[in-house]
């Protein structure tokens, strides 16, 4: 199958800003990049929700997570606008915009939680080819430590991450 390269990788931390080992990698690799740089493509770490992560609270008035959708995508900037709405729509501006042709390649969205699940990979679309193609290769590279994919996917429900702003979110 042609499909187009993928050239433009962003992997985020602190989308949720009390879930430390995303921003704690995202902080390394803003310092040093050379381990995630690779020749013709442009890999940029980036932390999304600075606010909550100096509070070390999951977020300040909502959840980033959920408000990636185009309503809050297309609101009016006022001055009593959520701290993350506002926050979406500059990610969005920069990585996006969502669901056009100049959005970023792939985002990698780094998440913990107190689950003792170790690393799992969320799919939420079975018909990617290329996110199948790369979670196989990231499941082989990790061999033998497990690393399940949980698939997402739902026919009728448009997500509303940080990272569905990337034509392959993970």
């Amino acid at each position: 199958v042609d499909k187009p390269l993928v050239r433009r990788v962003a992997i985020f931390g602190g989308t949720h800003g009390n879930e430390l080992s995303g921003v704690f990698l995202v902080k390394h690799w803003q310092e040093n990049g050379d381990e995630i740089q690779r020749p013709g493509m442009e890999v940029k770490p980036f932390l999304t929700n600075p606010r909550a992560v100096k509070k070390c609270t999951r977020y300040i008035d909502c959840d980033l997570n959920r408000v990636f959708d185009p309503d809050n995508l297309g609101r009016t900037v006022v001055e009593d606008i959520p701290y993350e709405v506002r926050r979406a729509q500059e990610i969005n501006d920069i990585f996006g915009p969502k669901g056009s042709d100049d959005a970023y390649d792939l985002i990698f969205d780094l998440h913990n939680t107190t689950s003792n699940m170790g690393g799992t990979l969320i799919l939420e679309n079975s018909r990617d080819d290329f996110t199948i193609q790369m979670f196989h290769y990231i499941k082989n590279a990790l061999a033998p430590e497990p690393c399940p994919v949980l698939l997402i996917e739902h026919p009728s429900l448009k997500y509303e991450t940080t990272r569905s702003v990337a034509k392959h979110p993970v």
